[in-house]
C-alpha cells in the first residue's frame, strides 16, 4: 500500500471528472455548504490532515502508540477493532510489474533448475563454463509456446522448448534480470505466466511462502528504523491483506502485485534485519472477521481520524496516537492552480468559487471531502474529493480551503452576522488609483476590499454610500485602508483612505476630506477636536480647497499655500 510511507492509491482518476460525479460514503456523510472564493491571484492554497485513504490502520499512528508503549497486539486491535487472530503460511503468487517483456531471464546459478508447470518435469539447468543466463520466452513461430534458451558469449541459443508455461527454481534467492538491465533478487520460485490458455504474452510472477513474501513487502512500507512493535503491526495488517487477496484471486495466475495498488513489495533485494525479525515474530499471523482474512487496508496518516472502510472492523474513529511530533503529514498545506482547473474543465469559463457540499462528518472542518462543486461564469462541475486529490497529488481528501484575506476579515467581523451579510458575489480584480491593483468582493450590506498593501477592509451603510459616490478605488482616494471605525468620542464612524478619509455621524452624514484640509483637521484632533463632524466634503475651486465642519471652517489658498481656520 505505501513504500516508505507513501500513500495507497487508486489506480487513477476516476471516469466521472468531466461528468458530475458522486462518491459513496459512509452512514456519517455530513452536509457542509462551505463556499471558498477564488482570489485575484488565481491561487488557492488547501490545508489538510494525514496522507492516504485513512482507512485502518495508520502508519505514523502505529508508530506513535509504539512509542507510548502498546504492543503490537494492541495496534492492530485498535485499528481493526472486532477482528480475531487466525493463521497463514500458505504460498503466495505476485505479479512482479518491473518485469514488462514477455521474457523472463535470470542470472545463472548453483542449483538452479526449470520446471515445465504441464508437464511438471524438473530439469536441472546444466552450469557449465560461460553460461552467464537463462530465460524463456514466447517462440518466435509459435507465441502459445515457451523456449527456454542459454546466454554465452556467442548470444542467446535455445535449450528446450516446453510444452506449458515454465519456471524457474533453486536452493536460494534467484536474481531476476529487468528490462534495464539491473537486477533484483527473489525468494521461492519465477514463473513466466501465461495470463490465459493460448495467450501469446507472458508475465513473471513470483510464487514464494507467505512469510518469505512477507519479508519484501514490510521493509517497502514502513522505515526500517521505526520502533518494533509498529513494525510487527506493519507485518500483521500486511500479511492479513495479502491473505485477504489471495482468497479474493484464489484462481486467477497471480493474486497480488508490487506496486501500491496493492502493497508495496521489493523482493529479496528489500529485506532488513529489524523488518525480518517483526516477520519472524509474527509468524504466520493474521486478523480474520467472520472466518476469513479481514481487509486490512492501511495508510500513511490518519490524521487524527480514521475513516470509514466499508467494514464493521474499518470504523471513522478518532486517533490519539497519529500526531507525533516525527509525523510531518499529519498537518500540511499545498497551493492548487484555478487556471488548471479551468483548463481542465473548459465548460466552467471562470472559476468564481468552490463549494464543498458534503463531507463524512469526522474531525475538523466536518471531516473529509466527499463532494465538491466548482462553480464557473459559465457553469458547474461536480467532483469528489478523490477527483480532486488525484489531480492536484493532495495527501488526503481531508482537506479545506485557506480563505481569501477578504473572508478572513468578514469572519472576523462576524461572518453572517457582520453588518456585511452574506456573499453574494465571487472576487475580482479592481484597479485603484495610480497603479494600485486591488480586489473587490460583493456582500448583502456591503462591499469588501484587499490591496497587498494594506490587506482586507469592510465597507457599508453610508460610509460606503459616500466611498462609491466619490468614485470607489479608481478616484483620488484610491482604496479603504482601514474598515469602518468607531471614532475616538464613540458617536460616529470612521474610514482611512490611501489619500483622504470619510467621516460619518448621525446629524451631519457622511463626507470624504483629503489634501491639506485633512492635514489641518486630523491636527486639530479630528471629530473629537473643536471642529467636530465634517458637514461637507472638500469643495474644490480654482483657487481654493475647503469644507465646514460643525465647528468651524477649513480652507486652503491654493495660490498662496495659506490653510485659514474658523471656528464658529
Amino acid at each position: 500500500m505505501t513504500r516508505g510511507i507513501r500513500t495507497w492509491t487508486a489506480a487513477g482518476l476516476t471516469a466521472g471528472l468531466v461528468a458530475a460525479a458522486v462518491l459513496a460514503t459512509a452512514p456519517a456523510q455530513a452536509a457542509s455548504g462551505h463556499v471558498y472564493y477564488v482570489p485575484v491571484s488565481r491561487s488557492l492554497v488547501v490545508a489538510g490532515h494525514g496522507y492516504g485513504h485513512g482507512h485502518g490502520m495508520s502508519q505514523y499512528g502505529a508508530e506513535g502508540a509504539a512509542r507510548e508503549g502498546k504492543s503490537y497486539r494492541q495496534i492492530v486491535r485498535f485499528y481493526y477493532p472486532g477482528t480475531t487472530w487466525g493463521t497463514n503460511r500458505d504460498l503466495v503468487r505476485v505479479l512482479v510489474t518491473g518485469d514488462y517483456t514477455s521474457g523472463l531471464q535470470v542470472r545463472a546459478t548453483a542449483g538452479l533448475t526449470l520446471r515445465d508447470l504441464q508437464s511438471r518435469a524438473l530439469s536441472t539447468l546444466p552450469a557449465r563454463s560461460g553460461r552467464d543466463s537463462w530465460r524463456l520466452k514466447p517462440g518466435a513461430r509459435d507465441r502459445s509456446v515457451t523456449v527456454a534458451q542459454f546466454h554465452d558469449a556467442k548470444g542467446w541459443h535455445t535449450w528446450r522448448r516446453l510444452l506449458g508455461d515454465g519456471q524457474f527454481e533453486a536452493g536460494g534467492p534467484l536474481a531476476l534480470v529487468l528490462p534495464s538491465g539491473a537486477t533484483t533478487s527473489y525468494r521461492g520460485v519465477l514463473r513466466a505466466a501465461s495470463p490465459y490458455a493460448g495467450a501469446t504474452v507472458r508475465d513473471t510472477v513470483n510464487v514464494l511462502p507467505m512469510d518469505a513474501y512477507l519479508r519484501g513487502v514490510v521493509a517497502q512500507e514502513m522505515p526500517a528504523s521505526w520502533h518494533t512493535q509498529a513494525l510487527r503491526a506493519q507485518a500483521v495488517a500486511a500479511r492479513t491483506y495479502a491473505s485477504y487477496e489471495q482468497r479474493l484471486n484464489r484462481h486467477r495466475y497471480y493474486q497480488l502485485c508490487d506496486t501500491t495498488a496493492c502493497q508495496v513489495y521489493g523482493g529479496a533485494s528489500a529485506e532488513t534485519s529489524t523488518t525480518d525479525l517483526a516477520v519472524a515474530k509474527t509468524a504466520g499471523r493474521v486478523l480474520l472477521y467472520g472466518g476469513h482474512p479481514a481487509f486490512t487496508q492501511f495508510s500513511s496518516s490518519s490524521g487524527g481520524w480514521t475513516s470509514y472502510g466499508g467494514q464493521p472492523y474499518l470504523p471513522a474513529q478518532r486517533d490519539p496516537y497519529d500526531d507525533w511530533s516525527g509525523n510531518g503529514v499529519h498537518d500540511w498545506t499545498t497551493p492548487i492552480s484555478v487556471t488548471r482547473l479551468e483548463s481542465t474543465f473548459p465548460q466552467l469559463g471562470t472559476l468564481d468559487d468552490i463549494r464543498v457540499v458534503a463531507r463524512d462528518g469526522h474531525g475538523a472542518w466536518g471531516g473529509r471531502v466527499n463532494q465538491v462543486v466548482l462553480d464557473g461564469s459559465d457553469s458547474a462541475v461536480a467532483l469528489t474529493g478523490e477527483d480532486l486529490r488525484f489531480m492536484f497529488g493532495l495527501r488526503s481528501t481531508w482537506f479545506t480551503f485557506e480563505p481569501t484575506p477578504i473572508i478572513t476579515k468578514w469572519r472576523q467581523l462576524g461572518g453572517a452576522k457582520s453588518p456585511l451579510g452574506r456573499p453574494t458575489s465571487p472576487e475580482v480584480p479592481v484597479a485603484g488609483a495610480g497603479r494600485t491593483t486591488g480586489a473587490r468582493q460583493l456582500f448583502d450590506n456591503g462591499r469588501a476590499f484587499w490591496t497587498r498593501a494594506d490587506g482586507a477592509t469592510a465597507l457599508s451603510g453610508a460610509v460606503l454610500a459616500r466611498y462609491r459616490k466619490d468614485g470607489g478605488p479608481g478616484s483620488r482616494f484610491g482604496f479603504p485602508r482601514t474598515s469602518v471605525l468607531r471614532t475616538s468620542e464613540g458617536h460616529g464612524r470612521k474610514t482611512g483612505l490611501d489619500h483622504g478619509m470619510i467621516l460619518w455621524s448621525a446629524p451631519t452624514g457622511a463626507h470624504s476630506l483629503y489634501g491639506r484640509v485633512l492635514i489641518a483637521y486630523r491636527k486639530h484632533h479630528l471629530s473629537g477636536g473643536r471642529l467636530g463632524y465634517p458637514l461637507t466634503s472638500v469643495a474644490a475651486t480654482d483657487t481654493t480647497e475647503s469644507a465646514h465642519f460643525q465647528g468651524g471652517t477649513v480652507v486652503l489658498d491654493k495660490r498662496t499655500g495659506k490653510l485659514t481656520i474658523t471656528y464658529r
